[in-house]
């Protein structure tokens, strides 16, 4: 099995000086992009921004399609960027057969006329590049996607894993029933990574996937958090339109696992690109990971 996808990177350049508040720089693009991606096009907008599942499409429970897409921008989380300076943030796609990127390339392109940020900072786009999995250009982006989505294998790693260390990059909301997790432990963060992932693949790529749910589960309840070094911060965003504030917060950190990994890798690894938890479409919930050396028994 594999899961498909595209990475796009925005380039702008600063007409005035801008400011992307800590943990915001994804959210601070939310409502003034949505509204005009809206006002280009409704019924695009629908689409993308509000889909609907058709009945008995998606995993059970599942009344509406996740959004096919997500910005990753929290490189500029706290920065000042100068009149003049260029920066980019990028946007993975996950509908394969029509990921919209020339609606997303209109949008962006108006709100850097508009302005970005609370002080509204005017900028130009001066291009989008399609990404290969190692961040390498693979085109130039003009009005469709140059080049075939990533491929990522969803299939085991054939090496023994014993140990793996996940860091949050960004706040991070994790439910396990109806309740948010105080943390993470690893049969709740596989949960919730199996069950986007297998959204996303199902309703936009190349199927539901082919896993004995049941078992994933139970195996990956057999894994131990070993070592668990997070804090919450708080952050929230103010919605220009109606005054609202809305949260923003979640943990960051690190948490360690120990146990019979290898199964596990693809997921946890393509959560560095679809996110996992609350909020994922504006930036919250992105993850690395990295192996660690097996501790040897006394």
């Amino acid at each position: 099995m594999r899961f498909e996808f595209y990475r796009f990177r925005f380039w702008f350049r600063a007409a005035g000086g801008l400011y992307f508040p800590a943990y915001q720089s994804g959210n601070i693009l939310r409502g003034a992009f949505g509204t005009i991606f809206r006002r280009n096009d409704e019924g695009e907008y629908a689409r993308v921004f509000t889909p609907r599942g058709a009945e008995g499409q998606g995993p059970s429970g599942l009344a509406d399609r996740p959004r096919a897409f997500v910005f990753r921008a929290s490189h500029l989380d706290g920065r000042t960027i100068r009149e003049g300076e260029r920066f980019h943030f990028d946007v993975h796609m996950f509908d394969v057969g029509d990921p919209a990127v020339a609606h997303f390339v209109a949008a962006f392109a108006e709100l850097a006329r508009e302005g970005l940020g609370p002080g509204r900072g005017l900028a130009q786009l001066e291009g989008v590049d399609q990404l290969d999995l190692s961040g390498e250009a693979a085109g130039r982006v003009d009005d469709a996607p140059v080049a075939a989505p990533i491929g990522m294998e969803l299939s085991a790693d054939t090496e023994r894993v014993d140990r793996v260390r996940v860091r949050f990059v960004t706040p991070t909301e994790i439910k396990a029933g109806e309740r948010l997790a105080e943390r993470p432990e690893f049969g709740i963060l596989l949960a919730r990574l199996r069950d986007r992932i297998g959204a996303l693949r199902a309703m936009y790529g190349g199927g539901p996937l082919e896993i004995d749910f049941r078992g994933m589960g139970e195996r990956a309840g057999a894994v131990r958090m070993t070592r668990c070094e997070l804090e919450w911060v708080e952050a929230e965003r103010r919605s220009s339109r109606t005054g609202q504030r809305h949260p923003l917060g979640g943990f960051v950190g690190e948490a360690e696992y120990e146990g019979a990994l290898g199964e596990f890798m693809p997921y946890l690894r393509l959560g560095k690109w679809v996110g996992v938890g609350r909020q994922t479409v504006w930036g919250k919930g992105e993850i690395t990971c990295e192996l660690l050396e097996t501790t040897a028994s006394p």
